[in-house]
């Protein structure tokens, strides 16, 4: 069986149509969304509309959840209190109730292996897990919580940090799948980096092996792919978003918006950045 999982749409229309099409040439068998469907862009109706008719199987991000609401916007800041307002108003009631019943997590056996998936961690769709993070933080994203079965899962796949990855340790493979709409790379280096177009192409993962099979007698693969879309036509129409600067940088330059939090975030876990 081959699985496409996509993650991390963040309402790009054009990007998501381009992963769409390439996953048909592939011949797979089901399509999971591992959520931020929406958030961001300024598509995010067409977004919704593409991922409930293609995909099988869809978990909810953070941002599925945070702009499906109107939770304490009398308690925020003047300008997180307008850019939740203007998401929450993008969505009809009846696409905010689909993401809203969104299933947290997900899991299978694939070829031996337990295979668990969710948007960021076991505990909670907001927190983030790096490629740098230590070893002992990302054991933890194997083990289970209440969000989860009992087990210990062998693979674990999810999105949220919109950087494509893998690592393994104490036979355990940890993956993440990028970002189809919003892809951005934060170890950055004016001196060391390629052309921003190694980063700013959407991204998914394929996972192949032989579904609910416990034993380990098939091969179990895994393909990453990128795909270029068509970044300015997203842009068209920017002039409506109400963070469209913001959009604009990270989508034609894979970088993340706020890219001194970041620095400063590695700075102070002592992060060689090349420096």
């Amino acid at each position: 069986m081959r699985i496409a999982i996509i993650s991390d749409i963040h309402g790009n229309y054009e990007a998501l149509k381009a992963t769409f099409e390439d996953i048909e040439k592939r011949n797979v068998d089901q399509i999971i969304c591992l959520g931020d469907i929406i958030g961001k862009g300024h598509h995010p109706k067409e977004c919704v509309k593409l991922v409930r008719e293609k995909c099988e199987i869809s978990l909810m991000g953070n941002n599925d959840r945070y702009f499906t609401n109107l939770n304490n916007i009398d308690n925020m800041g003047e300008v997180e209190r307008k850019r939740k307002i203007w998401n929450y108003n993008l969505t009809s009631d009846e696409e905010k109730e689909y993401l809203r019943k969104l299933e947290f997590s997900h899991e299978f056996y694939l070829s031996g292996s337990l295979v668990r998936l969710f948007h960021a961690t076991p505990w909670a769709d907001d927190k983030a897990m790096l490629n740098t993070s230590p070893f002992r933080e990302k054991i933890k994203m194997f083990l289970p919580t209440e969000k989860t079965s009992s087990a210990i899962a062998d693979v674990v796949i999810y999105g949220h940090i919109h950087q494509a990855f893998m690592d393994r340790f104490n036979n355990k493979t940890i993956i993440n799948v990028g970002s189809v709409g919003n892809s951005w790379e934060v170890i950055r280096n004016e001196k060391y980096d390629s052309d921003d177009m190694e980063e700013t192409r959407s991204q998914y993962l394929i996972l192949e092996g032989e579904y609910g099979a416990r034993e380990y007698e098939k091969p179990f693969s895994f393909e990453f792919i990128r795909v270029t879309y068509d970044i300015e036509k997203e842009l068209e129409d920017s002039y409506k978003n109400i963070e469209k600067e913001e959009y604009e940088t990270e989508l034609r330059s894979g970088r993340y918006r706020n890219m001194k939090l970041i620095f400063d975030n590695f700075k102070k876990n002592n992060v060689d950045l090349y420096e």
